[in-house]
């Protein structure tokens, strides 16, 4: 079949490619040694580039299409707890969206703001490489929302694996006197087995500094469900006294054990390897307490100021601060000392409502204008600009 360029004459498109490619053996035949050099350079690049691996995390953004042999960055052990328990993998996608609405109410006032990447099966990028508090408190939080979602499908019976802690009866007693142990108390044990067997799968397959981390801190996130289980009682009696009262174990709202380890983000302790490398150390030698319900990290956190994607920080241009406020949120914090923007803008607010018999209430709709304050983005230096 003969070639033809745009004028239906015989090509010349042959005899260019003929003298490009003698081009190219005359340029490659001396190149052994560049050709050696560029396999090393690859070789090098992939030995020295760090790698995120994905994450069970990521079953939060599958919904219903949760396929156990789908799923990315699963180890064998989950998933073939996966595959006996695809029930459970529902409830752990649902807990997953939640314990990251969760994260992310936490630090909203932080330059870390607990970001999630779309599509991306790491959920949290590069930031979760780095063994930092950040890391500490999302392993936590993950671990504590598999328990929380586990534990509450089993009392709703959405699980065939379990239902109602049936360990709580017969009679007992508390500050207002006696009860029975009756109606349907939260089967925490069961969530906190489960997810312990789920989640500190991947950690268990090595013995490094960040798998021990990761499995105290997934600890830590698990005992402060348990932690916030509260007794809720039914009043039985004339006129609904309470002459007899059932009583069952609940869990208290999720905000509470985000609340608490936001709490102990705060204070998280500073951690290293042992000497024979079968657990860590305080890094600090006149730290005296006991580590066993604080969050550990290994190394310090980067300031979050600047867009850096090694880091897995997506900088805090463009956030909005509060002017007024010295707290994380004010835009001295918040901007790095930047400066801000102010923008004024228009808002439609809801006032002036009143009661209407029966049984609506009615508004009216109000405007009014508000400052908006956002961190400008770091300036280049002048010499940068003259190059």
């Amino acid at each position: 079949m003969r070639e033809f360029d745009g004028f239906g004459c015989a090509s010349a498109a042959r005899r260019e490619r003929q003298r490009a490619r003698k081009g190219f053996l005359s340029r490659r035949e001396p190149s052994g040694t560049a050709h050696r050099i560029y396999l090393l350079f690859i070789l090098l690049l992939l030995m020295f580039t760090p790698t995120v691996d994905s994450s069970w995390w990521y079953i939060g953004a599958l919904g219903a299409r949760v396929i156990c042999d789908n799923i990315p960055g699963l180890v064998n052990k989950q998933r073939q707890l996966c595959q006996r328990h695809p029930d459970l993998m529902q409830s752990i996608g649902e807990g997953a969206k939640e314990w990251i609405r969760e994260c992310q109410h936490q630090f909203r006032h932080h330059r870390w703001n607990c970001s999630t990447l779309e599509r991306d099966h790491t959920v949290f990028g590069r930031v979760m490489l780095r063994s930092s508090r950040e890391a500490a408190f999302v392993y936590a939080i993950s671990s504590a929302g598999v328990v929380y979602a586990i534990t509450r499908a089993c009392s709703q019976g959405e699980l065939k694996t379990c239902g109602c802690d049936t360990h709580r009866r017969g009679r007992a007693s508390d500050e207002e006197g006696d009860f029975d142990w009756g109606g349907c108390s939260d089967n925490i044990n069961y969530g906190i087995k489960f997810a312990k067997a789920f989640v500190d799968a991947r950690e268990r397959m090595v013995k490094d500094a960040r798998a021990l981390m990761n499995l105290h801190n997934n600890r830590c996130g698990r005992m402060a469900v348990k932690r916030f289980m509260k007794t809720e009682c039914k009043c039985h009696g004339v006129s609904g006294s309470c002459a007899l009262r059932t009583c069952w174990l609940a869990m208290s709202d999720f905000r509470r054990t985000g609340d608490y380890l936001r709490k102990k983000y705060n204070t998280a302790v500073e951690v290293m390897m042992n000497q024979d490398g079968t657990g860590f150390m305080v890094a600090d030698r006149e730290y005296k307490r006991t580590t066993k319900n604080d969050l550990v990290y290994v190394e310090n956190s980067p300031d979050y100021c600047l867009m850096d994607r090694s880091a897995g920080s997506l900088g805090t241009a463009g956030r909005v601060c509060n002017k007024s406020s010295r707290g994380m949120d004010g835009c001295e914090v918040m901007c790095c000392g930047r400066g801000y923007d102010t923008t004024r803008v228009k808002r439609v607010t809801k006032c002036e409502c009143k009661f209407k018999w029966c049984c609506a209430v009615e508004c009216r709709d109000c405007e009014e204008t508000v400052d908006v304050h956002t961190c400008k983005p770091h300036k280049k230096p002048d010499w940068l600009d003259l190059t």
